[in-house]
């Protein structure tokens, strides 16, 4: 965005001066007018830009135009914003040429086009995985419920798993006949629907993150720039329901391995710390974005017409 005000801003003053408008000496106007009204001279106003007096003079009087830099100083000197400053009317196209007005509008437009685009397929791939999430959990539910049922009919029989009579075999068979052996169908009932419920909550996690997720694309498609308030909380809500579908499955193994004493074969991925902080990060960035559109009341895209 800055990079966009920057060109337009340059472009602007430039096609002005090429064309001998009197943008420039409004510009010199304003600035005389708003260092007087805050009894400011232009040596101490020099001194806060790190120019020299001839510099402000030359500005004031409309034979030159500051940097862009030197322009968001004097915003924050004079405590307001470029559209103030510039013109009445920053977005003033008939003031270009026609060449230059048709490349600043084409670029815009693709630009925010684009923008729109990615929102909308991040929205609706981030629906769909919420629903399979759903869907996910609403099998493990119903599995849940039959848990009692499908317990009472397994057995072992020869060193193998049979379930309603039919032979049940995994890379794990072993350790599974061991689990039956040691424990009564009670406990393994017990531990089966622990199984299922720390599953259920893992998916859900899943789940709310992409809902969420899908909001807040829905959000930055629909609205004039992403770092609203709104889209914040989402992204929080986002990083907290990632947070927690990234060390759960470890916390609740470690504590089902503690309760049964059967050992699950978990260990900590590394990488999740990595994730965890990535996700911190993105929060961070939207924070900040918040914060600079506050205090400069600027818009990263606006909607188009």
């Amino acid at each position: 965005m800055q990079l966009q005000v920057d060109s337009f801003l340059a472009t602007f003053f430039i096609e002005c001066e090429k064309k001998g408008e009197s943008s420039l000496m409004k510009f010199g106007e304003k600035l005389y007018n708003l260092r007087k009204n805050a009894n400011m001279s232009q040596e101490t106003l020099a001194e806060k830009l790190d120019v020299s007096r001839q510099s402000i003079s030359k500005w004031e009087n409309g034979n030159a135009y500051p940097e862009m830099n030197r322009i968001i100083e004097l915003c924050k000197i004079f405590r307001c914003n470029i559209n103030e400053l510039i013109n009445e009317n920053i977005i003033d196209f008939d003031s270009l040429d026609e060449e230059v007005k048709m490349n600043v509008v084409k670029f815009n437009k693709e630009k925010q086009a684009k923008l729109k685009l990615t929102s909308k397929i991040i929205s609706v791939l981030s629906k769909v995985i919420s629903y399979v999430a759903l869907i996910a959990s609403i099998g493990v539910a119903i599995l849940t419920f039959f848990t009692p049922m499908i317990i009472n009919n397994t057995k072992v029989l020869n060193g193998k798993i049979q379930i309603y009579g039919n032979e049940f075999s995994s890379n794990q068979t072993a350790q599974l006949i061991e689990i039956i052996n040691d424990n009564s169908n009670t406990q393994l009932i017990i531990y089966s629907i622990i199984i299922c419920v720390c599953l259920i909550v893992t998916i859900m996690l899943l789940f709310f993150a992409f809902k969420y997720l899908s909001k807040l694309f829905d959000n930055i498609n629909k609205d004039n720039t992403p770092f609203t308030l709104d889209n914040l909380n989402l992204i929080k809500k986002i990083t907290y329901l990632l947070i927690g579908y990234s060390i759960f499955p470890e916390i609740s193994g470690y504590l089902y391995q503690f309760i049964t004493k059967i050992d699950m074969g978990i260990e900590i991925e590394g990488f999740k710390f990595v994730f965890i902080l990535i996700m911190i990060c993105i929060y961070y960035v939207f924070d900040y974005g918040h914060q600079i559109q506050l205090d400069s009341k600027g818009i990263i895209y606006g909607k188009e017409s």
